[in-house]
């Protein structure tokens, strides 16, 4: 069987989406290619999960024939570009897709001249298949290169498409999110512990409300002001709550630190 996927870097965004396609069936382990320059990663990646491992970058380039997947550090493209030059040929074009923070469609089609690429901004979820993932789409992308981008990460959770000028406030409010995710659940769980709880407790009751919360209002649609307005009763005891988040700035926080974080995606892809 001809390969038809193949992946450049397998760390663990990589290993995630693979270990996903596999899952699902999108691809079978003969139709994968990895390349991976750790030799100890290389045998874990083969015998965990089936598929062809090299270290050799250009192997993946010339034998996949659907796909072309970088999941490397961004530091490392020009590099891995430069290395990759020598063996693009105008017979052989796949669809590129890059997950390289801060590498913008116009960098990324100087290297694959001619190439359908995307660029695609992912979020750590994805590893248990409960990510999100921003998409855009270069010069030379048709709407099946699209379709298979879609299938591709609907694979390790939700997929929208952006322009590419909005990359970076992705960054700052997906990209970035989950550590404020992570930061107000361990709040929760510390306030739960001034109240009197146990550690163990509180820690359960904090993650399992977030996570409760917004299984909630993905399958109901509904806003998230609506739910907040169906849980204060008046006098109640969600309401003081609320009105202390309110004085502190929970909200303003949140807002400024998602702008925070797109201005700093900015600057570092100049």
């Amino acid at each position: 069987m001809s390969v038809k996927f193949g992946l450049i870097g397998g760390g663990i965004m990589g290993e995630a989406l693979l270990s996903r396609l596999l899952n699902l069936g999108v691809y079978q382990a003969s139709e994968i290619v990895v390349s991976e320059p750790q030799s100890k990663r290389q045998n874990f990646l083969a015998q965990e999960y089936g598929v062809g491992v090299t270290a050799d970058n250009c192997q993946v380039f010339t034998a996949s024939s659907e796909v072309i997947f970088l999941a490397v550090k961004p530091q490392i493209f020009s590099a891995i570009a430069q290395e990759i030059s020598a063996v693009i040929e105008q017979s052989h074009s796949p669809l590129v897709v890059s997950i390289l923070a801060g590498v913008p469609l116009s960098q990324l089609e100087a290297a694959f001249p001619s190439l359908p690429v995307i660029r695609a901004m992912p979020n750590t979820p994805a590893t248990v298949g409960a990510g999100v993932t921003a998409i855009c789409a270069g010069a030379y992308t048709k709407t099946n290169h699209l379709e298979k981008a879609h299938q591709l990460f609907s694979a390790v959770g939700e997929v929208v498409e952006v322009s590419e000028s909005l990359m970076d406030a992705v960054t700052g409010l997906s990209g970035s999110g989950p550590a404020y995710v992570a930061l107000i659940v361990e709040a929760l769980a510390d306030g739960g512990v001034a109240s009197g709880l146990p550690r163990a407790v509180a820690q359960k009751l904090a993650l399992q409300t977030v996570l409760g919360t917004a299984q909630l209002l993905h399958e109901t649609k509904m806003h998230p002001a609506e739910l907040k307005d169906r849980v204060t009763s008046p006098g109640g005891t969600t309401i003081a709550g609320v009105a202390e988040l309110e004085k502190a700035g929970l909200r303003s926080a949140l807002i400024q630190a998602v702008r925070a974080a797109t201005a700093r995606s900015q600057e570092l892809g100049k």
